[in-house]
């Protein structure tokens, strides 16, 4: 116990003999102090003491897509541990194809007298999608949020990240490197995150290198959001004469590379690629990625912020929390090759 006393106050930063009062459940710790305490026990995978454990709140929701993209993986741990810091307990209720669809795990969760509901790319990304589903989860009290996909049908807050904005900084760094047909893969059209994504790059491209919409439109490639989606779009690019390709996730981007390469071209020399996520473990592949960041950690709180001022009776704005994302460069964009620079 001495031991293990010593390691709690160290990573908390406190006395021994303070641990030992939180603990113990005495009087005289301030609040701030205790919660170091509790959150240092976390760290280093100890239980809490039983009387220390906090009653839950009540269970909140979580909706997301499969998760073998690693962003869904990453923006749920982020909102499960910013929704237990705040007494509720999370439930995670993951899409796969085949399996439940979202107005299955939304009824589930209703039955079992959820607090609130997080949806990750869900229908409301959608515009072909019936958006009454939410009006009326909305008449049976179920607060909401919504995160990467917007609709001024839907009245909740929504949180997204700038994908005008990502397209625009992958096309300025691509185009500062000297390349001129930069290819762009995305999903299918119909989604609301695709679209922006289209608007911003078409933005980047006219303003960079000067190329109207109607132009830089056989540069767009739609697939799927999958390694073997990102494989197929960014081939088609590549035999266009794309010598850079930005993807719409990092798992396109992987495909992307795996398809320069089947056609004898080196990543970056021959080809560049931009992913999209910046993905856990994404640093450490072959070339290491350049990728647009998504915020993950300020999005999931906000979305959890967001909902539990709704829970609270205080709802938040019914309109959208936009963040920026950030270009993080590595090793798969280099300058474009020699042969290409100049446009005959």
């Amino acid at each position: 116990m001495t031991a293990r006393l010593s390691d709690i106050a160290a990573q908390a930063g406190v006395s021994e003999a303070t641990v030992s009062r939180v603990l113990n459940g005495k009087p005289g710790v301030a609040a701030a102090t205790r919660e170091s305490v509790l959150a240092a026990l976390d760290v280093l995978g100890y239980e809490r003491p039983v009387r220390l454990r906090q009653r839950s709140a009540g269970l909140v929701g979580l909706i997301t897509p499969e998760l073998d993209n690693p962003i869904f993986p990453a923006l749920a741990q982020v909102i499960g541990q910013a929704l237990t810091r705040q007494g509720y307990t999370p439930v995670l209720a993951t899409q796969t194809p085949g399996g439940s669809t979202e107005d299955e795990l939304t009824d589930m969760l209703v039955e079992r007298g959820v607090a609130g509901i997080i949806f990750v790319s869900g229908l409301h990304a959608d515009t072909t999608a019936d958006m009454t589903r939410y009006d009326q989860l909305r008449g049976k009290g179920v607060p909401y949020v919504l995160l990467n996909g917007f609709s001024p049908k839907v009245q909740a807050p929504f949180v997204s990240p700038d994908d005008r904005a990502a397209m625009r900084l992958a096309v300025t760094h691509l185009a500062a490197l000297g390349h001129t047909r930069i290819g762009l893969a995305v999903g299918p059209k119909r989604f609301v995150p695709v679209l922006r994504k289209i608007e911003g790059f078409q933005q980047g491209m006219q303003e960079r290198l000067g190329l109207a919409p109607e132009e830089s439109e056989a540069l767009i490639q739609h697939s799927l959001y999958t390694l073997e989606g990102g494989q197929a779009a960014a081939g088609a690019l590549i035999s266009r004469g794309c010598t850079a390709v930005v993807c719409a996730s990092d798992m396109m981007a992987l495909g992307a590379i795996r398809a320069a390469r089947q056609q004898g071209l080196d990543v970056p020399r021959d080809v560049s690629v931009v992913g999209f996520d910046d993905s856990p473990l994404i640093a450490f592949t072959d070339p290491p990625l350049t990728t647009i960041r998504q915020p993950v950690q300020a999005m999931g709180q906000a979305a959890v912020r967001a909902l539990l001022e709704e829970v609270g009776g205080t709802p938040a704005p019914h309109s959208e929390f936009v963040f920026m994302p950030e270009l993080v460069v590595r090793g798969s964009t280099a300058s474009a090759p020699a042969s290409s620079r100049t446009p005959s």
